[in-house]
């Protein structure tokens, strides 16, 4: 890239020299020791946090965990290395990272009872079940990122940065999750991170041959790392295809849930002083909340309101403040 364009998207004066953006990215380099020794230690105490976080529900401590976890450091590592085209210990650093993170939420899930529902919890909830929204907030701050490493004043942005992009929490809860047998909960939050994970190197990887930083040493600046940019855009088609169905399900779900409560709101109006306090779904059942009085209108009135506005084979069960449990049956049944 001519030096010109480089200027026009980051002065010279306030970009960064290769050879110190390496040696912070590059935890291979310099002072080895002393950088290993305080990636794993700030990793390890970052994964304790977390952890202690997200079982305690506490967005402040999950937060703390978020600024002090050192992960996205090699991250931005392999999305330098890729641009340079040169090989870099970074990957093993992220996969080893990870691993201890998820090892961490497993064992602490050994203080959660069998009988705790994890989805109650919205440290985890929240991490479970992730969208294009997720995707495309991770790629805005993957950018923020790179241009703050790319920057002289980056103390100043990055704690910004570190809170905005979540890796350690969604690998905290893949461990919790996985070591209470939920599978499909440990999944969502591993893709949440490989989504986060993705996002940084692509933004790092544009900003930073943006920025002319792919020119090593006997390397032409203007080859651009094409295979990378291959791979990495097939591992964000392996990503988008599970946050896409995801989002989705969810804008689904949140119609018929919506459609449901305003059929049910039509229905108790023949009911004085009785009124819907909710509707939520559970695995092809739709609940309805209920306040009031013990006598309610006939159910069959209430999924003959339903046909038409949510899909046949939907279970209704009218849940009412006395304790009572009705199963009103399936919609089209």
């Amino acid at each position: 890239m001519p030096s010109q364009l480089r200027d026009r998207v980051l002065p010279a004066r306030q970009r960064r020299g290769l050879e110190d953006l390496q040696q912070d990215l590059d935890l291979s380099s310099g002072d080895v020791q002393a950088k290993r020794s305080a990636f794993w230690t700030m990793l390890t105490l970052s994964s304790v946090i977390a952890a202690g976080g997200i079982l305690t529900d506490s967005t402040a401590t999950v937060i703390g965990a978020m600024i002090i976890a050192p992960l996205s450091t090699p991250i931005m590592g392999i999305a330098l290395g890729a641009v340079q085209r040169r090989r870099t210990t970074a990957v093993t650093f992220v996969t080893l990272g990870c691993l201890l993170v998820i090892l961490t939420g497993a064992l602490a899930s050994l203080v959660v009872p069998q009988s705790y529902d994890l989805l109650t919890n919205s440290q985890i909830s929240g991490r479970t079940s992730p969208g294009l929204l997720d995707l495309i907030a991770a790629v805005a701050t993957g950018f923020a990122g790179a241009v703050a490493l790319s920057r002289k004043d980056v103390a100043a942005v990055l704690p910004g940065v570190a809170i905005a992009i979540s890796l350690v929490p969604p690998l905290v809860v893949t461990g919790v999750c996985a070591g209470q047998a939920e599978w499909w909960l440990s999944l969502g939050a591993l893709v949440l991170f490989m989504s986060n994970l993705l996002a940084l190197v692509f933004a790092g990887m544009i900003v930073f041959a943006s920025l002319g930083y792919a020119r090593a040493a006997g390397q032409r600046a203007e080859r651009a790392p094409r295979r990378a940019y291959l791979m990495l855009g097939l591992l964000f088609l392996a990503v988008l295809l599970p946050l896409g169905a995801n989002t989705v399900t969810t804008v689904l779900l949140s119609t018929w849930t919506a459609r449901t409560k305003e059929s049910a709101e039509r229905w108790l109006s023949e009911s004085p002083g009785a009124m819907v306090t909710s509707v939520d779904a559970r695995s092809r059942t739709l609940y309805v909340h209920v306040r009031g009085p013990s006598d309610l209108p006939p159910i069959e009135n209430l999924l003959s309101d339903l046909e038409g506005r949510i899909p046949d084979g939907i279970a209704i069960v009218v849940d009412t403040t006395r304790g009572r449990q009705i199963t009103a049956g399936k919609v089209g049944g």
